[in-house]
């Protein structure tokens, strides 16, 4: 798994952590996808939620600043839907903690 599939899901536990994922946040996960330059292959993944458990010690290996621009994402990610849920904000807290960022 790249670094860059363990980034896409990450923000797409914390997408899923209320129960429901929307339009917004459907789109939100693509856009970042495209722009991280995913293969249809490892969309799938990450859309299929393959290695989430896998994930975070990918990005923990990153650099502080990238880890600190992923839980950006992350917060980003929370609100895409114009809400920010308690599941998701106690989500992003708990991977940003596990990778040594405060959130």
């Amino acid at each position: 798994m790249t670094a860059n599939v363990a980034k896409c899901l990450l923000v797409s536990k914390v997408l899923v952590a209320d129960g429901i994922m929307s339009d917004d946040e459907h789109w939100f996960l693509s856009m970042m996808m495209d722009k991280l330059e995913l293969t249809p292959e490892e969309r799938e993944s990450v859309t299929d939620l393959e290695g989430w458990d896998e994930a975070e010690p990918i990005v923990l290996a990153l650099p502080l600043e990238e880890r600190r621009e992923l839980v950006a994402m992350l917060l980003d990610a929370a609100g895409a839907d114009g809400r920010f849920s308690a599941a998701e904000m106690a989500t992003v807290k708990k991977v940003a903690a596990a990778l040594g960022v405060k959130a």
